[in-house]
Protein backbone atom coordinates (compact mmCIF):
# COMPACT_ATOMS: atom_id res chain seq x y z
CA UNK A 1 0.00 0.00 0.00
CA UNK A 2 2.56 2.17 1.18
CA UNK A 3 4.78 1.30 -2.02
CA UNK A 4 2.20 2.17 -4.52
CA UNK A 5 1.63 5.99 -2.98
CA UNK A 6 5.31 6.10 -3.24
CA UNK A 7 5.39 5.25 -6.79
CA UNK A 8 2.16 7.96 -7.40
CA UNK A 9 4.19 10.33 -5.88
CA UNK A 10 7.02 9.82 -7.85
CA UNK A 11 5.24 10.24 -10.89
CA UNK A 12 3.57 13.16 -10.06
CA UNK A 13 7.13 14.73 -9.21
CA UNK A 14 8.34 13.48 -12.61
CA UNK A 15 5.33 14.88 -14.32
CA UNK A 16 6.11 18.37 -12.43
CA UNK A 17 10.00 18.21 -13.47
CA UNK A 18 9.70 17.19 -16.91
CA UNK A 19 6.45 18.86 -17.84
CA UNK A 20 4.33 15.89 -18.87
CA UNK A 21 7.09 12.98 -19.85
CA UNK A 22 5.85 10.05 -18.76
CA UNK A 23 8.43 7.21 -16.52
CA UNK A 24 6.52 3.48 -16.12
CA UNK A 25 9.59 2.20 -13.74
CA UNK A 26 11.89 3.91 -11.38
CA UNK A 27 14.53 1.30 -11.46
CA UNK A 28 17.41 3.73 -11.17
CA UNK A 29 16.63 5.37 -7.81
CA UNK A 30 19.96 6.23 -7.74
CA UNK A 31 19.89 8.98 -10.28
CA UNK A 32 17.41 10.94 -7.94
CA UNK A 33 19.46 13.54 -5.46
CA UNK A 34 17.99 11.37 -2.36
CA UNK A 35 18.88 7.94 -4.03
CA UNK A 36 19.57 6.35 -0.02
CA UNK A 37 16.43 7.22 1.87
CA UNK A 38 14.36 5.71 -0.95
CA UNK A 39 16.95 2.04 -0.62
CA UNK A 40 16.29 2.69 2.72
CA UNK A 41 12.60 2.56 2.73
CA UNK A 42 12.53 -0.64 0.23
CA UNK A 43 14.77 -2.77 2.93
CA UNK A 44 12.28 -1.68 5.84
CA UNK A 45 9.51 -3.13 3.42
CA UNK A 46 11.88 -6.44 2.43
CA UNK A 47 12.46 -7.15 6.09
CA UNK A 48 8.76 -6.59 7.35
CA UNK A 49 7.72 -9.28 5.19
CA UNK A 50 10.07 -12.59 6.87
CA UNK A 51 9.33 -11.06 9.95
CA UNK A 52 5.50 -11.80 9.30
CA UNK A 53 6.18 -15.18 8.03
CA UNK A 54 8.53 -16.18 11.01
CA UNK A 55 5.12 -14.77 13.64
CA UNK A 56 2.80 -17.14 11.60
CA UNK A 57 4.85 -20.00 11.83
CA UNK A 58 5.97 -19.37 15.45
CA UNK A 59 2.04 -19.07 16.47
CA UNK A 60 0.92 -22.31 14.57
CA UNK A 61 4.30 -24.32 16.11
CA UNK A 62 3.55 -23.60 19.98
CA UNK A 63 0.15 -23.12 20.55
CA UNK A 64 0.95 -23.79 24.53
CA UNK A 65 2.97 -20.40 24.96
CA UNK A 66 0.21 -18.47 23.06
CA UNK A 67 0.05 -15.70 25.90
CA UNK A 68 3.78 -15.16 25.63
CA UNK A 69 3.65 -15.06 21.87
CA UNK A 70 0.58 -12.02 21.68
CA UNK A 71 2.32 -10.34 24.45
CA UNK A 72 5.63 -10.31 21.92
CA UNK A 73 3.30 -10.18 18.99
CA UNK A 74 1.31 -6.73 20.53
CA UNK A 75 4.82 -5.51 21.53
CA UNK A 76 5.95 -6.24 17.79
CA UNK A 77 2.90 -4.89 16.66
CA UNK A 78 3.29 -2.16 18.50
CA UNK A 79 7.33 -1.04 17.34
CA UNK A 80 5.91 -1.92 13.95
CA UNK A 81 3.54 0.76 13.63
CA UNK A 82 5.93 3.05 14.91
CA UNK A 83 8.23 2.29 12.65
CA UNK A 84 5.70 2.51 10.14
CA UNK A 85 5.17 6.27 11.27
CA UNK A 86 8.61 7.42 10.87
CA UNK A 87 8.84 5.32 7.74
CA UNK A 88 5.40 7.17 6.30
CA UNK A 89 6.81 11.11 7.61
CA UNK A 90 10.10 10.39 6.19
CA UNK A 91 8.35 9.81 3.10
CA UNK A 92 6.61 12.59 3.17
CA UNK A 93 9.91 14.65 4.36
CA UNK A 94 11.39 13.26 1.47
CA UNK A 95 8.71 14.05 -1.00
CA UNK A 96 8.29 17.22 -0.22
CA UNK A 97 11.87 17.88 -0.40
CA UNK A 98 11.41 16.76 -4.02
CA UNK A 99 9.00 19.22 -4.45
CA UNK A 100 10.82 22.08 -3.32
CA UNK A 101 13.61 20.91 -5.38
CA UNK A 102 11.33 20.66 -8.23
CA UNK A 103 9.84 24.03 -7.69
CA UNK A 104 12.82 25.69 -7.94
CA UNK A 105 13.84 24.24 -10.76
CA UNK A 106 10.85 25.02 -12.11
CA UNK A 107 11.05 28.87 -10.85
CA UNK A 108 14.48 29.23 -12.18
CA UNK A 109 13.63 28.28 -15.98
CA UNK A 110 10.76 29.99 -15.76
CA UNK A 111 13.03 33.51 -14.70
CA UNK A 112 14.75 32.34 -17.75
CA UNK A 113 12.09 31.89 -20.14
CA UNK A 114 10.08 35.13 -19.12
CA UNK A 115 12.63 37.75 -18.86
CA UNK A 116 11.08 39.31 -15.60
CA UNK A 117 13.85 42.36 -15.74
CA UNK A 118 13.27 43.11 -18.97
CA UNK A 119 9.37 43.23 -18.76
CA UNK A 120 10.18 44.88 -15.36
CA UNK A 121 12.19 47.77 -17.40
CA UNK A 122 9.68 47.33 -20.42
CA UNK A 123 6.86 48.06 -17.92
CA UNK A 124 8.55 50.98 -16.33
CA UNK A 125 9.22 52.68 -19.87
CA UNK A 126 5.82 52.34 -20.99
CA UNK A 127 4.54 53.79 -17.68
CA UNK A 128 7.14 56.85 -18.24
CA UNK A 129 5.92 57.47 -22.04
CA UNK A 130 1.25 57.15 -20.25
CA UNK A 131 3.38 59.78 -18.12
CA UNK A 132 4.32 62.04 -20.66
CA UNK A 133 1.55 61.47 -22.90
CA UNK A 134 -0.96 62.52 -20.48
CA UNK A 135 1.40 65.61 -19.43
CA UNK A 136 0.93 66.62 -23.44
CA UNK A 137 -2.90 65.97 -23.39
CA UNK A 138 -3.47 68.04 -20.27
CA UNK A 139 -1.24 70.99 -21.76
CA UNK A 140 -3.30 70.37 -25.24
CA UNK A 141 -6.76 70.62 -23.23
CA UNK A 142 -5.75 73.94 -21.50
CA UNK A 143 -4.30 75.04 -24.98
CA UNK A 144 -7.83 74.05 -26.41
CA UNK A 145 -9.50 75.63 -23.14
CA UNK A 146 -7.73 78.90 -23.40
CA UNK A 147 -8.15 79.38 -27.59
CA UNK A 148 -12.25 78.54 -26.87
CA UNK A 149 -11.98 81.18 -23.57
CA UNK A 150 -10.35 83.67 -26.66
CA UNK A 151 -12.93 82.86 -29.01
CA UNK A 152 -15.47 83.38 -26.95
CA UNK A 153 -14.19 86.70 -25.76
CA UNK A 154 -13.31 87.58 -29.39
CA UNK A 155 -17.37 86.59 -30.17
CA UNK A 156 -18.19 88.68 -27.61
CA UNK A 157 -16.10 91.70 -28.12
CA UNK A 158 -17.03 91.25 -32.05
CA UNK A 159 -20.72 91.43 -30.75
CA UNK A 160 -20.81 93.99 -28.40
CA UNK A 161 -18.79 95.85 -30.95
CA UNK A 162 -21.45 94.92 -33.32
CA UNK A 163 -24.88 96.12 -31.11
CA UNK A 164 -22.58 99.32 -30.11
CA UNK A 165 -22.48 100.39 -33.67
CA UNK A 166 -26.48 99.68 -34.12
CA UNK A 167 -27.51 100.60 -30.95
CA UNK A 168 -24.91 102.41 -29.20
CA UNK A 169 -26.26 106.30 -30.02
CA UNK A 170 -29.24 105.02 -27.91
CA UNK A 171 -27.40 103.58 -25.07
CA UNK A 172 -25.56 106.43 -25.02
CA UNK A 173 -28.56 108.64 -23.89
CA UNK A 174 -29.23 106.25 -20.74
CA UNK A 175 -25.48 106.75 -18.99
CA UNK A 176 -25.80 107.99 -16.00
CA UNK A 177 -23.74 111.30 -15.51
CA UNK A 178 -23.08 112.69 -11.76
CA UNK A 179 -24.74 115.74 -10.65
CA UNK A 180 -22.19 118.69 -11.27
CA UNK A 181 -23.19 121.75 -9.03
CA UNK A 182 -22.64 124.15 -10.85
CA UNK A 183 -23.02 127.79 -9.66
CA UNK A 184 -24.17 130.56 -11.87
CA UNK A 185 -22.46 133.56 -12.30
CA UNK A 186 -24.76 136.17 -10.44
CA UNK A 187 -25.40 139.36 -12.42
CA UNK A 188 -24.13 142.37 -10.33
CA UNK A 189 -27.05 145.14 -9.21
CA UNK A 190 -28.19 147.20 -12.21
CA UNK A 191 -30.80 149.87 -12.42
CA UNK A 192 -31.17 148.80 -16.35
CA UNK A 193 -31.00 145.27 -15.90
CA UNK A 194 -33.94 145.46 -13.26
CA UNK A 195 -36.50 146.99 -15.61
CA UNK A 196 -35.40 145.42 -18.38
CA UNK A 197 -36.58 142.29 -16.69
CA UNK A 198 -39.17 143.88 -15.81
CA UNK A 199 -40.82 144.50 -18.50
CA UNK A 200 -39.87 141.17 -19.74
CA UNK A 201 -41.96 139.63 -17.12
CA UNK A 202 -45.03 141.57 -18.18
CA UNK A 203 -44.93 140.86 -22.02
CA UNK A 204 -44.56 137.16 -21.00
CA UNK A 205 -47.58 137.22 -18.42
CA UNK A 206 -49.71 139.39 -20.89
CA UNK A 207 -50.88 136.15 -23.06
CA UNK A 208 -51.71 134.54 -19.24
CA UNK A 209 -53.26 137.76 -18.28
CA UNK A 210 -55.70 138.14 -21.61
CA UNK A 211 -57.11 134.85 -20.80
CA UNK A 212 -57.79 135.49 -17.70
CA UNK A 213 -59.40 139.01 -18.41
CA UNK A 214 -61.51 137.22 -21.16
CA UNK A 215 -62.31 134.39 -18.91
CA UNK A 216 -63.84 136.92 -15.85
CA UNK A 217 -65.74 139.16 -18.74
CA UNK A 218 -67.14 135.45 -20.03
CA UNK A 219 -68.14 135.04 -16.29
CA UNK A 220 -69.29 138.57 -15.50
CA UNK A 221 -71.56 138.65 -18.55
CA UNK A 222 -69.59 141.49 -20.25
CA UNK A 223 -71.18 140.40 -23.40
CA UNK A 224 -74.85 139.19 -23.00
CA UNK A 225 -74.67 137.09 -25.85
CA UNK A 226 -70.82 136.18 -25.99
CA UNK A 227 -71.82 134.78 -22.49
CA UNK A 228 -75.40 133.16 -22.90
CA UNK A 229 -73.73 131.23 -26.38
CA UNK A 230 -71.09 129.84 -24.53
CA UNK A 231 -73.11 128.75 -21.25
CA UNK A 232 -75.77 126.92 -24.02
CA UNK A 233 -72.69 125.21 -25.31
CA UNK A 234 -70.91 123.88 -22.32
CA UNK A 235 -73.74 123.23 -20.75
CA UNK A 236 -75.16 121.19 -23.76
CA UNK A 237 -71.40 119.60 -24.08
CA UNK A 238 -71.56 118.66 -20.35
CA UNK A 239 -75.09 116.80 -20.24
CA UNK A 240 -73.64 114.52 -23.57
CA UNK A 241 -70.41 114.40 -21.50
CA UNK A 242 -68.48 116.15 -24.75
CA UNK A 243 -66.69 118.43 -21.99
CA UNK A 244 -62.86 116.85 -21.93
CA UNK A 245 -63.41 117.13 -26.10
CA UNK A 246 -64.76 120.25 -26.36
CA UNK A 247 -61.75 121.70 -23.98
CA UNK A 248 -59.32 120.07 -26.59
CA UNK A 249 -61.12 121.08 -29.53
CA UNK A 250 -61.11 124.63 -28.22
CA UNK A 251 -57.11 124.14 -27.46
CA UNK A 252 -56.83 123.30 -31.28
CA UNK A 253 -58.69 126.38 -32.38
CA UNK A 254 -56.27 128.46 -30.48
CA UNK A 255 -53.64 126.74 -31.72
CA UNK A 256 -54.73 127.13 -35.43
CA UNK A 257 -55.52 130.59 -35.23
CA UNK A 258 -52.33 131.58 -33.55
CA UNK A 259 -50.76 129.67 -36.55
CA UNK A 260 -51.97 132.01 -39.02
CA UNK A 261 -51.34 134.73 -36.65
CA UNK A 262 -47.46 133.74 -36.93
CA UNK A 263 -48.39 133.27 -40.67
CA UNK A 264 -48.93 137.08 -41.03
CA UNK A 265 -52.68 137.03 -41.10
CA UNK A 266 -54.48 139.67 -38.77
CA UNK A 267 -56.62 137.90 -36.36
CA UNK A 268 -58.30 139.51 -33.30
CA UNK A 269 -60.50 138.10 -30.96
CA UNK A 270 -61.38 138.61 -27.56
CA UNK A 271 -64.31 139.60 -25.47
CA UNK A 272 -62.98 142.41 -23.84
CA UNK A 273 -60.85 144.82 -25.99
CA UNK A 274 -56.81 144.43 -25.54
CA UNK A 275 -55.36 147.43 -23.05
CA UNK A 276 -52.30 148.80 -24.72
CA UNK A 277 -49.22 149.74 -22.79
CA UNK A 278 -48.50 153.31 -22.87
CA UNK A 279 -45.76 154.50 -24.90
CA UNK A 280 -42.77 154.57 -23.18
CA UNK A 281 -40.12 157.69 -23.55
CA UNK A 282 -36.87 157.09 -24.77
CA UNK A 283 -33.95 156.27 -21.92
CA UNK A 284 -32.05 159.93 -23.57
CA UNK A 285 -34.77 161.98 -22.66
CA UNK A 286 -35.45 161.22 -18.82
CA UNK A 287 -33.40 163.22 -16.34
CA UNK A 288 -31.44 161.58 -13.42
CA UNK A 289 -34.51 162.25 -11.21
CA UNK A 290 -36.97 160.77 -13.85
CA UNK A 291 -34.72 157.59 -14.27
CA UNK A 292 -34.32 157.37 -10.44
CA UNK A 293 -38.36 157.80 -10.27
CA UNK A 294 -38.10 154.73 -12.87
CA UNK A 295 -36.31 152.79 -10.83
CA UNK A 296 -38.32 153.08 -7.54
CA UNK A 297 -41.48 152.40 -9.35
CA UNK A 298 -40.01 149.25 -11.11
CA UNK A 299 -38.78 148.35 -7.62
CA UNK A 300 -42.41 148.71 -5.96
CA UNK A 301 -44.36 146.82 -8.68
CA UNK A 302 -41.28 143.83 -7.83
CA UNK A 303 -42.06 144.38 -4.20
CA UNK A 304 -45.89 144.21 -4.73
CA UNK A 305 -45.60 141.17 -6.94
CA UNK A 306 -43.55 139.31 -4.63
CA UNK A 307 -45.47 139.75 -1.41
CA UNK A 308 -48.42 138.39 -3.63
CA UNK A 309 -46.68 135.70 -4.63
CA UNK A 310 -45.79 134.84 -1.29
CA UNK A 311 -49.32 135.65 0.50
CA UNK A 312 -50.75 132.82 -1.80
CA UNK A 313 -48.01 130.57 -0.94
CA UNK A 314 -47.94 131.19 2.93
CA UNK A 315 -51.98 130.70 2.75
CA UNK A 316 -51.61 127.84 1.28
CA UNK A 317 -49.04 126.02 3.54
CA UNK A 318 -50.97 127.20 6.20
CA UNK A 319 -53.72 125.94 5.08
CA UNK A 320 -52.14 122.09 4.48
CA UNK A 321 -50.59 122.78 8.34
CA UNK A 322 -54.07 123.11 10.14
CA UNK A 323 -52.81 126.47 11.78
CA UNK A 324 -56.77 127.40 11.02
CA UNK A 325 -58.14 124.37 12.01
CA UNK A 326 -61.90 124.83 11.14
CA UNK A 327 -61.04 125.82 7.51
CA UNK A 328 -58.25 123.22 7.10
CA UNK A 329 -61.34 120.53 8.12
CA UNK A 330 -63.31 121.44 5.40
CA UNK A 331 -61.32 120.60 2.91
CA UNK A 332 -60.59 117.33 4.70
CA UNK A 333 -63.97 116.40 4.89
CA UNK A 334 -64.55 117.92 1.20
CA UNK A 335 -61.42 115.23 0.06
CA UNK A 336 -62.71 112.59 2.12
CA UNK A 337 -66.33 112.70 0.13
CA UNK A 338 -64.82 112.83 -3.37
CA UNK A 339 -62.41 110.32 -2.36
CA UNK A 340 -65.25 107.98 -1.48
CA UNK A 341 -67.63 109.49 -4.41
CA UNK A 342 -65.18 108.58 -6.84
CA UNK A 343 -64.95 104.79 -5.28
CA UNK A 344 -68.65 104.36 -5.37
CA UNK A 345 -69.98 105.91 -8.31
CA UNK A 346 -69.22 105.49 -11.66
CA UNK A 347 -66.93 107.72 -13.46
CA UNK A 348 -68.64 109.21 -15.78
CA UNK A 349 -71.76 109.77 -13.53
CA UNK A 350 -69.01 111.64 -11.42
CA UNK A 351 -67.55 113.56 -14.12
CA UNK A 352 -71.10 114.72 -15.22
CA UNK A 353 -71.52 116.16 -11.68
CA UNK A 354 -68.66 117.88 -11.36
CA UNK A 355 -69.01 119.47 -15.23
CA UNK A 356 -72.72 120.50 -14.59
CA UNK A 357 -71.51 122.03 -11.37
CA UNK A 358 -68.96 124.09 -12.89
CA UNK A 359 -70.95 125.55 -15.61
CA UNK A 360 -73.22 126.70 -13.16
CA UNK A 361 -70.72 127.79 -10.71
CA UNK A 362 -68.58 129.64 -12.88
CA UNK A 363 -71.88 131.14 -15.16
CA UNK A 364 -74.50 131.81 -12.32
CA UNK A 365 -72.87 131.59 -8.95
CA UNK A 366 -69.88 133.71 -10.01
CA UNK A 367 -71.90 136.39 -11.40
CA UNK A 368 -74.26 136.75 -8.51
CA UNK A 369 -71.36 136.96 -6.11
CA UNK A 370 -69.81 139.38 -7.98
CA UNK A 371 -72.55 141.34 -8.39
CA UNK A 372 -73.83 141.68 -5.23
CA UNK A 373 -70.69 142.19 -2.78
CA UNK A 374 -72.61 141.09 0.71
CA UNK A 375 -73.72 138.12 -0.49
CA UNK A 376 -70.77 137.22 -1.20
CA UNK A 377 -69.45 138.15 2.11
CA UNK A 378 -72.09 135.64 3.83
CA UNK A 379 -72.28 132.66 1.33
CA UNK A 380 -68.74 132.25 -0.48
CA UNK A 381 -67.59 129.76 1.54
CA UNK A 382 -64.58 129.42 -0.48
CA UNK A 383 -63.70 133.47 -0.23
CA UNK A 384 -64.34 133.47 3.57
CA UNK A 385 -62.25 131.31 4.17
CA UNK A 386 -59.53 132.21 1.75
CA UNK A 387 -59.32 135.41 2.83
CA UNK A 388 -59.44 134.14 6.79
CA UNK A 389 -56.20 132.25 6.17
CA UNK A 390 -53.41 133.97 8.00
CA UNK A 391 -50.05 134.39 6.59
CA UNK A 392 -46.70 134.37 8.23
CA UNK A 393 -46.43 138.32 9.31
CA UNK A 394 -49.83 137.96 10.69
CA UNK A 395 -49.18 134.67 12.51
CA UNK A 396 -46.00 136.69 14.14
CA UNK A 397 -48.54 140.03 15.13
CA UNK A 398 -50.91 136.93 16.71
CA UNK A 399 -48.28 135.83 18.41
CA UNK A 400 -46.48 139.19 19.56
CA UNK A 401 -49.66 140.22 20.84
CA UNK A 402 -50.19 137.62 23.13
CA UNK A 403 -46.87 137.58 24.20
CA UNK A 404 -47.20 141.58 25.03
CA UNK A 405 -50.14 140.99 27.14
CA UNK A 406 -48.34 139.05 29.63
CA UNK A 407 -47.06 140.17 32.66
CA UNK A 408 -43.79 141.58 33.33
CA UNK A 409 -41.86 140.19 36.43
CA UNK A 410 -39.52 142.48 37.83
CA UNK A 411 -35.96 141.51 37.99
CA UNK A 412 -35.76 142.38 41.79
CA UNK A 413 -39.12 139.90 42.76
CA UNK A 414 -36.44 137.38 42.69
CA UNK A 415 -35.10 138.12 45.83
CA UNK A 416 -38.34 137.25 47.30
CA UNK A 417 -37.97 133.79 46.63
CA UNK A 418 -38.02 131.70 50.09
CA UNK A 419 -34.92 129.40 50.93
CA UNK A 420 -35.35 126.00 49.86
CA UNK A 421 -37.12 126.91 46.40
CA UNK A 422 -35.29 125.92 43.41
CA UNK A 423 -35.08 127.71 40.20
CA UNK A 424 -34.71 127.02 36.71
CA UNK A 425 -31.88 128.27 35.03
CA UNK A 426 -33.17 128.56 31.64
CA UNK A 427 -36.01 130.36 32.19
CA UNK A 428 -35.45 131.73 35.63
CA UNK A 429 -38.85 130.75 36.99
CA UNK A 430 -39.97 129.28 39.83
CA UNK A 431 -40.84 125.20 40.02
CA UNK A 432 -43.73 124.16 41.52
CA UNK A 433 -41.69 121.10 42.88
CA UNK A 434 -41.85 123.25 46.81
CA UNK A 435 -45.11 123.83 48.29
CA UNK A 436 -43.73 127.15 49.32
CA UNK A 437 -44.11 128.61 45.65
CA UNK A 438 -47.07 127.41 44.64
CA UNK A 439 -49.18 130.25 45.15
CA UNK A 440 -47.36 132.68 43.44
CA UNK A 441 -47.45 130.16 40.13
CA UNK A 442 -51.22 130.44 40.31
CA UNK A 443 -51.98 133.39 42.37
CA UNK A 444 -53.78 132.15 45.00
CA UNK A 445 -53.90 132.15 48.50
CA UNK A 446 -50.54 131.13 50.75
CA UNK A 447 -53.08 128.44 52.14
CA UNK A 448 -53.83 126.70 48.90
CA UNK A 449 -51.76 123.61 48.77
CA UNK A 450 -51.74 120.69 46.99
CA UNK A 451 -53.90 117.65 48.67
CA UNK A 452 -51.22 114.55 49.71
CA UNK A 453 -52.73 112.41 46.72
CA UNK A 454 -51.42 115.06 44.06
CA UNK A 455 -48.55 116.97 45.81
CA UNK A 456 -46.41 115.85 42.95
CA UNK A 457 -49.31 116.66 39.95
CA UNK A 458 -50.59 114.62 37.73
CA UNK A 459 -49.31 114.88 33.94
CA UNK A 460 -51.75 115.97 31.71
CA UNK A 461 -52.27 117.91 28.68
CA UNK A 462 -55.16 120.06 28.43
CA UNK A 463 -57.44 120.84 25.52
CA UNK A 464 -59.31 123.77 25.08
CA UNK A 465 -61.64 123.49 22.65
CA UNK A 466 -62.58 127.08 23.00
CA UNK A 467 -59.23 128.61 21.40
CA UNK A 468 -58.81 128.57 17.44
CA UNK A 469 -54.52 128.51 17.61
CA UNK A 470 -52.74 125.06 18.16
CA UNK A 471 -50.28 126.82 20.68
CA UNK A 472 -53.46 127.34 22.86
CA UNK A 473 -55.22 124.37 21.39
CA UNK A 474 -53.28 121.89 23.40
CA UNK A 475 -50.60 122.00 26.15
CA UNK A 476 -48.79 119.66 28.16
CA UNK A 477 -48.28 120.56 31.79
CA UNK A 478 -49.11 119.06 35.74
CA UNK A 479 -52.86 119.32 37.22
CA UNK A 480 -53.12 120.09 41.23
CA UNK A 481 -55.99 120.03 43.00
CA UNK A 482 -56.64 121.93 46.67
CA UNK A 483 -59.10 122.34 49.07
CA UNK A 484 -61.37 125.08 46.74
CA UNK A 485 -58.84 124.91 43.25
CA UNK A 486 -58.50 122.87 40.42
CA UNK A 487 -54.83 124.05 39.41
CA UNK A 488 -53.22 123.38 35.70
CA UNK A 489 -49.52 124.53 35.20
CA UNK A 490 -48.42 124.40 31.83
CA UNK A 491 -44.73 123.46 31.07
CA UNK A 492 -44.54 125.95 28.34
CA UNK A 493 -44.84 128.89 30.54
CA UNK A 494 -42.08 131.27 30.83
CA UNK A 495 -42.88 133.07 33.83
CA UNK A 496 -44.33 132.32 37.18
CA UNK A 497 -48.08 133.51 37.14
CA UNK A 498 -48.26 133.25 32.99
CA UNK A 499 -51.70 133.31 31.64
CA UNK A 500 -51.01 129.74 30.08
CA UNK A 501 -51.47 128.36 33.61
CA UNK A 502 -55.35 127.52 34.33
CA UNK A 503 -56.65 128.30 37.42
CA UNK A 504 -60.79 126.67 38.02
CA UNK A 505 -62.67 127.23 41.09
CA UNK A 506 -64.24 124.00 42.59
CA UNK A 507 -67.31 125.75 43.36
CA UNK A 508 -67.73 126.94 39.30
CA UNK A 509 -67.67 123.42 38.38
CA UNK A 510 -70.74 122.74 36.33
CA UNK A 511 -70.37 118.68 35.22
CA UNK A 512 -67.57 116.37 35.64
CA UNK A 513 -67.30 113.32 34.09
CA UNK A 514 -64.81 110.49 33.14
CA UNK A 515 -63.66 111.30 29.10
CA UNK A 516 -62.33 109.76 26.14
CA UNK A 517 -60.12 111.74 23.58
CA UNK A 518 -59.91 109.39 20.90
CA UNK A 519 -63.15 106.78 20.68
CA UNK A 520 -60.85 104.29 18.16
CA UNK A 521 -59.07 103.65 21.00
CA UNK A 522 -59.59 100.78 23.51
CA UNK A 523 -60.36 100.68 27.16
CA UNK A 524 -62.47 103.73 29.27
CA UNK A 525 -60.37 106.30 27.80
CA UNK A 526 -57.51 108.67 29.59
CA UNK A 527 -58.98 112.27 30.25
CA UNK A 528 -61.66 114.18 32.78
CA UNK A 529 -64.47 116.56 31.35
CA UNK A 530 -64.66 119.62 33.17
CA UNK A 531 -67.25 122.38 32.21
CA UNK A 532 -67.62 125.82 33.75
CA UNK A 533 -69.84 128.62 32.77
CA UNK A 534 -66.70 130.51 31.21
CA UNK A 535 -66.36 128.15 28.83
CA UNK A 536 -68.17 127.15 25.77
CA UNK A 537 -67.07 123.68 25.66
CA UNK A 538 -65.81 121.90 28.52
CA UNK A 539 -62.08 121.49 29.02
CA UNK A 540 -60.58 118.23 28.60
CA UNK A 541 -57.54 116.76 30.65
CA UNK A 542 -56.09 114.27 28.82
CA UNK A 543 -53.06 111.68 28.42
CA UNK A 544 -53.88 111.21 32.34
CA UNK A 545 -51.84 107.81 33.67
CA UNK A 546 -54.01 107.67 36.83
CA UNK A 547 -56.96 109.30 35.50
CA UNK A 548 -58.98 107.13 37.80
CA UNK A 549 -57.01 107.70 40.98
CA UNK A 550 -57.44 112.20 40.05
CA UNK A 551 -60.52 111.59 38.77
CA UNK A 552 -61.89 110.24 42.29
CA UNK A 553 -59.38 112.73 43.97
CA UNK A 554 -60.99 115.93 41.97
CA UNK A 555 -64.43 114.65 42.50
CA UNK A 556 -64.55 113.95 46.66
CA UNK A 557 -62.85 117.51 46.59
CA UNK A 558 -65.76 118.95 45.02
CA UNK A 559 -68.93 117.27 46.86
CA UNK A 560 -66.97 118.77 49.96
CA UNK A 561 -67.37 122.20 48.75
CA UNK A 562 -71.00 121.83 46.98
CA UNK A 563 -72.26 120.34 50.88
CA UNK A 564 -70.57 123.45 52.73
CA UNK A 565 -71.54 126.18 50.11
CA UNK A 566 -74.94 125.37 47.88
CA UNK A 567 -77.83 122.43 48.04
CA UNK A 568 -76.83 118.96 47.08
CA UNK A 569 -78.92 119.50 44.09
CA UNK A 570 -76.58 121.72 42.34
CA UNK A 571 -73.93 118.33 41.84
CA UNK A 572 -72.31 117.60 38.53
CA UNK A 573 -73.78 114.78 36.41
CA UNK A 574 -71.93 111.82 36.51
Amino acid sequence: MKGDRVLNMLKRLDKIRFRGQKRDDFLDLAESPNGSDNECSDDILLRTKPSLKTQDTEELGDPAGSGALTMAAAFQDFQRSESDRLNEMKGHLEIALLEKHFLQEELRKLREETNVEKMKEELERERGKRLDLELRMNEVLKSRCVMERVRGTMCVVSFSKWLYDRVGVYIEDFRFVPEENTVEAEEPLSAKRLTENMRRLKRGARPVTNFMRNLSALSNWHSVYTSAISFIIYMNAAWHGWAIPMFLFLAILRLSLNYLIAKGWRIQWSIVPDITDPIEPSKDDLTVSEKFQLVLDVAQKAQNLFGKMADVLEKIKNLFMWVQPEITQKLYISLWVAFLSSCILPFKLVGFMIGLYAGIKFFIIDFLFKSCPKLRDKYDTPHIDWNNLPTDPQLKERTNATMSRRPVVARGSLATVPCGVNLDGDSARIHSTKKGAFHEIFNVSENERPLPVCENGWRCCLINRDRKMPTDYIRNGMLYVTENYLCFESSSSKSASSKKNKVIKLVDITDIQKYKVLSVLPGSGMGISIATPSTQKPLVFGAMIHRDEAFEAIFTQYMKIITTSRPPSGSPEL
